[in-house]
């Protein structure tokens, strides 16, 4: 009864993000209620090992009591106050000294947001007010990537390149081009990675010509694309990068609200691929999840520039360093660092979690198994031709639809299945992921088959962040 109790008054009262509303209307939602470690219940009784970590952010895992008695005693101390007219409070100053430490040397300075949607819109104004104050206003465009994922505000959606998403948004922040993502296995397989790696180099130095170097502002990109499949750029991509914009004076803003505190085995994605970005977009690690907290790490450059040439940002937000969403991200990265988390992915977990997910590789349903830290990916192919399934098969949807049915969280991009697991997983917890997900790649075989069988194909498409 509890179940359809608070389904009923979901289905009643509740849009969910991402969502075919009527279709959840008729199907009804699952009821999370509590979890513990890399575990969540849902109302039924089912014990579901969550292998997105939420939504990639619940990087310490469930249950922590520090974080929850960090927001508690500061929510009794100062539960609110802002960060404009001159003020400030402990938390938002002790949050932005720990992470300039934590961040690369070069960058001293953070704005605080409420989420990775909110540093992304400020990202956008920022890059503009930086080349006004310079001089140089017309550098307005930003380039971005097909298929990245930057947020869903009107500013994100416009930076991000995915095509549902600009198609439903209406007219988008204007300015922003996009260049071809470094997806080998969707787009480049006709070629060696390296060489693809370097032709997606390619398109963005072509498209900074093309708009010229006196317009270009900043390109943005994740070190790993998160949401648009786990894409994990060839070896050749970044380096190659790298040498474009040296070539030009170009802001390089490296997006790690996935990537960042830890997930690849670096506290940054930037640090584990020898970057060196003018601003970083944080948010979802930064306090595991527990409280909804964002920023922007700034670069000296820019930093400097918006400092030495005066004149008011006209932008922020209520909720910029909340007292205790930053308290409890500042314990968050205490925890961390005390419990030596991002050296335990890179060295231990990050490391055996490739070697057991590679083995996946030799399931007929899988075209290449990747990972890199604690994100991977599965791409599923029909085995008989080797190529993508029919999209109206709806194959991915169906195999997380499978995966929750055998107790565990794993996420469908199209027909890619994705993982991004809580850090603290264990090696005893990653050897039950991978049997939880080969046991539903077989059961996702054996109806995709009969499914072709049937010339049957019930499954839509879904999206999500």
């Amino acid at each position: 009864m509890q179940t359809q109790t608070y389904r009923q008054l979901d289905r009643d009262h509740h849009l969910h993000p991402f969502t075919d509303f009527k279709a959840l209307a008729e199907e009804g939602s699952r009821i999370v209620t509590h979890a513990e470690g890399i575990y969540i219940h849902d109302s039924e009784g089912h014990r579901i090992l969550d292998a997105m970590a939420g939504l990639w952010c619940v990087n310490l895992g469930y249950g922590r009591e520090e974080l929850v008695e960090a927001a508690t005693a500061q929510l009794r101390e100062l539960p609110y106050y802002n960060n404009f007219f001159k003020s400030t409070h402990p938390p938002a100053v002790k949050l932005a000294e720990a992470l300039s430490r934590l961040a690369p040397p070069h960058m001293n300075r953070v704005f605080f947001t409420g989420s990775g949607s909110e540093a992304n819109d400020t990202v956008l104004r920022m890059v503009r007010r930086y080349w006004a104050l310079e001089g140089k206003p017309d550098k307005q465009w930003v380039i971005a990537r097909e298929n990245a994922y930057h947020g869903s505000t009107v500013a994100g959606l416009s930076l991000g390149g995915m095509a549902p998403m600009h198609a439903q948004g209406g007219p988008t922040v204007p300015k922003i081009a996009h260049v071809r993502q470094p997806y080998w296995f969707g787009e480049g397989r006709d070629t060696s990675p390296d060489a693809f790696g370097r032709e997606c180099a390619a398109a963005l130095e072509a498209k900074i010509q093309e708009l010229g170097e006196e317009n270009v502002a900043a390109f943005i990109a994740e070190p790993v694309q998160g949401a648009g499949g786990a894409i994990i750029p060839p070896q050749s991509y970044w380096p190659a990068v790298k040498e474009v914009l040296a070539r030009y004076d170009i802001l390089l803003v490296v997006d790690e609200v996935i990537c960042g505190f830890g997930r690849l085995g670096e506290w940054f994605g930037s640090v584990h691929y020898g970057l060196e970005p003018d601003l970083m977009p944080i948010a979802k690690g930064l306090s595991s999840g527990y409280l909804p907290i964002g920023g922007v790490l700034v670069g000296d450059r820019v930093a400097e520039t918006l400092i030495e040439r005066g004149g008011e940002f006209f932008h922020g937000f209520t909720y910029s360093g909340h007292p205790a969403c930053a308290a409890v991200a500042l314990k968050n990265l205490e925890l961390m660092q005390a419990e030596g988390i991002v050296e335990r992915v890179r060295d231990d977990v990050g490391p055996y979690l490739a070697e057991r997910w590679a083995a996946l590789a030799d399931h007929p349903l899988v075209g290449e198994a990747r990972s890199l830290g604690l994100i991977g990916a599965l791409e599923l192919i029909d085995p008989t031709t080797g190529e993508r399934f029919a999209k109206s098969l709806g194959a991915g949807t169906l195999c997380r639809d499978i995966c929750f049915d055998h107790g565990l969280v794993m996420r469908s991009v199209g027909d890619t299945m994705i993982i991004s697991p809580p850090l603290v997983i264990t090696r005893a917890e990653i050897d039950e992921l991978v049997r939880l997900a080969r046991e539903a790649l077989d059961e996702t075989a054996r109806r995709l088959a009969a499914r072709e069988q049937a010339d049957e194909s019930p499954f839509r498409e879904e999206s999500g962040s």
